[in-house]
């Protein structure tokens, strides 16, 4: 199982993933949301094939096509976030942390 939280930024809106794989890795995935578009976006991903989706380019994943479908800002981290929690519940990647820090100058 992953788990994460995401903080989004100026939105204020934090989002909680869990996934959990099954042995032919089909991550089933509970994300809960302050954001309406985060919940649409959880309506479409229950459930998301692990191995096509990390294969694929970032354009064509199911996770990154809903976003587009659901009107997600493109600077959103919920989907990249989405992407971690696949692969380190599916065990194509080690737990880690991601951080993104915004300035102006």
């Amino acid at each position: 199982m992953a788990i994460t939280k995401v903080t989004s930024g100026v939105c204020g809106f934090t989002t909680h993933i869990e996934g959990s794989a099954d042995a032919s890795l089909q991550v089933m995935l509970e994300i809960s949301s302050e954001c309406s578009r985060i919940r649409d976006l959880a309506d479409q991903l229950a459930q998301v094939p692990a191995l096509e989706e990390v294969s694929q380019p970032i354009t064509e994943t199911q996770t990154y096509c809903a976003a587009a479908t659901c009107g997600l800002h493109a600077a959103c981290p919920v989907p990249s976030a989405i992407l971690k929690v696949v692969e380190v519940a599916s065990g194509m990647a080690l737990p880690a942390d991601v951080h993104v820090t915004v300035e102006k100058g």
